[in-house]
């Protein structure tokens, strides 16, 4: 009976142990975002000369790259942003119109012509618009058309075209690329990134931002 005992508790003992480090990975550890520690210079560039937009605040940069109708991503700018901003954090968004997929269109001719305008001439106060409104409602109106313009379409071919070299880059790091993609770099000065799809990993950005 003895040994029947000792084990029951060796049996408890171990089920807690388990349980304990299921919870920390499953409450804390699977939410956290990497440290990029490979090709530094190389995501840099690429997010730099992409066609971001930002309120031109002073504080810690945090690019997003998103789409339009990714609705991680427009959960994030409601709920973040606001909070992000009254911290002085520089966001700097790269909004892609995602490419044809299997013969499917993944965008809109409204979408493209408003991507290419952000872009070209970086106007945060169009891609506030652009948010506030119903994607339904959205027709770009006064936007010059990119279809059928050849600057303007190799403009969204450059968007996707970070996508493209993002991922290789990121995997390296151990992160998956998804939307939203945030990068920014932690008050020590570490570069990190995640793809944040979940509320879960909201917590990391904003103790790195300094929030």
């Amino acid at each position: 009976m003895k040994n029947l005992g000792r084990w029951l508790v060796l049996a408890v003992v171990i089920v807690a142990i388990g349980a304990g480090v299921w919870a920390y990975w499953n409450f804390e550890l699977r939410w956290r975002p990497k440290t990029i520690t490979r090709n530094q210079a190389e995501i840099s560039k690429i997010l730099e000369s992409s066609g971001w937009v930002s309120p031109g605040l002073a504080g810690p940069r945090l690019y997003m790259v998103s789409f339009r109708t990714c609705p991680d991503c427009v959960r994030f700018k409601q709920e973040e942003y606001p909070r992000l901003h009254k911290a002085g954090v520089d966001t700097r968004l790269i909004e892609i119109a995602r490419a044809d997929r299997n013969g499917v269109p993944k965008s809109t001719p409204a979408e493209r012509a408003t991507v290419a305008e952000l872009w070209v001439n970086r106007d945060w106060a169009l891609s506030e618009r652009w948010d506030a409104t119903p994607v339904e409602a959205w027709t770009a109106a006064g936007l010059h058309p990119a279809d059928g313009d050849v600057a303007r379409t190799a403009v969204i071919e450059a968007g996707r075209k970070t996508v493209e070299d993002l991922r290789p880059l990121l995997k390296a790091n151990g992160v998956n690329f998804a939307y939203p993609l945030l990068v920014w770099w932690s008050k020590d000065g570490k570069m990190k990134a995640c793809a944040c799809e979940r509320r879960e990993t909201y917590r990391f950005v904003r103790k790195d931002l300094g929030i």
